[in-house]
């Protein structure tokens, strides 16, 4: 959305750039999803549950960050593990249920009657992308 005509010095030039990069970056901001009374704000990495901020550790939520990116879908063992912790982490499952049962507790999904996180069983969990039904 800007020209510069000749000659022209590199000083200039980089400063268009960088001003160019400034007004496209804030059009590239990741959403916010909502799901019933829960919020969560992929650019600030805010979660918010009825109108009252949750704190997440980092970890959980990169675990969030996963559900909330691909609702209903479901996520292996295996894919979150390495999606969160990186590849080394493959075959860690303890660490994925240590996280989700902490996860569940922060966001109250009673494990027996999920509102969000629902385990499938040997394979994997999957985020209920309408925590009404």
């Amino acid at each position: 959305d800007d020209y510069v005509t000749k000659p022209f010095g590199m000083p200039e030039l980089l400063a268009r750039m960088r001003a160019v990069r400034r007004r496209t970056e804030g059009e590239r901001r990741p959403p916010v999803v909502r799901f019933g009374e829960l919020e969560v704000d992929l650019g600030r990495q805010l979660v918010r549950m009825a109108d009252v901020d949750i704190h997440l550790t980092p970890t959980e939520y990169r675990l969030l960050e996963a559900f909330a990116s691909n609702p209903g879908k479901l996520l292996t063992h295996r894919w979150l593990l390495q999606k969160v912790w990186g590849p080394g982490y493959a075959t860690e499952n303890q660490y994925l249920r240590v996280f989700i049962r902490q996860l569940r507790n922060k966001l109250a999904d009673d494990p027996a009657r999920p509102r969000f996180i629902v385990t499938e069983a040997g394979l994997g969990y999957r985020w209920k992308p309408d925590p009404e039904r």
